[in-house]
């Protein structure tokens, strides 16, 4: 299989930071605005950089998704940064209605997402947002799975007309991918071609599931490996074909079960191909805190989990 390297470990959020001012220096249309939440969203040198592009809103989303919203109408790209839970839950009236509805050109910058925010718990946490922003019409939904696709993915968002949900991390993660890699949207990336089984991943589960196909590659076990950094709109003819050729799948995702990838990939292949698939994901929890490592081993959001999950599903072929 192809090796990676893990070029040192760096948090998905500060990719967004670097894309986010590379878009800004890229179109002066581009504005960043957060609900009290500059350092952690990681948009400090934009602000530098374009102090009368950016707008600090304070603990208010609901008025900041509206006047994103009307930024937008105005033809600037306007980027709205907080935490996962409180860009998705708490203001999913004003997205719903004056982002979606109204097809403003808002991107969601939404950090801190899954269990792995850690020590904070379960009301900052979310594993429910990807359910949420993928019931929206139009709404793109992304998850890259490291420093450099997160940069990527966030210029690519600035670029896209129409609303799009960008989600990331806290922790530092491995970061395997090319920096200068270009981010297509709408697009999967199949980052090792198996013929024995097929694991799907988003987000930090890809690097997870490229170790388990190394364990798995030592008993013998082909396993292609798909990152989905594009839940909305899915790459159903990558995935089809994927199952197609192995005819088992494993999906792994920091997100619940319910409204999750996993199961838009089970849907998809029931329709085109029905295949036995495992699914790696939180189940029906809250997290709770703890140590962002600690939290995904609990939960079984690993590549040891993602490898038994994929034993089990060769039993099913």
């Amino acid at each position: 299989m192809k090796k990676y390297t893990d070029t040192g470990k760096k948090d998905t959020r500060s990719g967004f930071g670097a894309g986010l001012l590379e878009a800004g220096k890229m179109d002066p249309k581009v504005v960043a605005m957060t609900a009290d939440l500059k350092g952690s969203l990681k948009m400090d040198a934009f602000a530098a950089e374009f102090p009368d592009r950016f707008i600090q809103c304070g603990i208010a989303e609901a008025n900041m998704v509206g006047a994103a919203s009307g930024l937008a109408l105005t033809g600037k790209i306007p980027f709205i940064g907080s935490f996962a839970e409180f860009v998705t839950g708490r203001v999913y009236d004003q997205l719903r209605q004056e982002v979606s509805y109204g097809m403003t050109n808002v991107k969601i910058a939404s950090s801190h997402a899954g269990i792995t925010l850690g020590e904070d718990g379960a009301t900052h946490q979310t594993m429910e947002d990807i359910a949420l922003m993928r019931a929206l019409p139009g709404m793109v939904v992304l998850c890259p799975c490291d420093y450099n696709q997160t940069k990527n993915a966030t210029i690519a968002a600035a670029r896209y007309n129409g609303p799009v949900y960008l989600r990331f991390g806290r922790p530092s993660v491995p970061n395997f991918t090319g920096e200068n890699e270009p981010f297509e949207i709408g697009k999967a990336y199949v980052l090792n071609p198996g013929k024995d089984v097929t694991i799907i991943a988003t987000g930090h589960l890809v690097w997870e599931a490229l170790l388990a196909a190394e364990a798995l590659e030592a008993e013998g076990v082909c396993a292609e490996v798909i990152n989905v950094a594009t839940i909305k709109p899915l790459d159903t003819a990558t995935i089809v074909a994927s199952a197609l050729k192995t005819k088992a799948v494993v999906v792994a995702e920091e997100h619940n079960l319910a409204g999750g990838l996993g199961e838009l990939i089970c849907g998809t292949l029931a329709v085109k191909c029905p295949t036995p698939v495992e699914l790696v994901n939180g189940g029906d929890e809250f997290g709770q805190s703890g140590k962002p490592a600690e939290l995904m081993a609990a939960y079984g959001l690993d590549a040891a989990h993602i490898a038994e999950a994929a034993r089990k599903v060769l039993t099913r072929k």
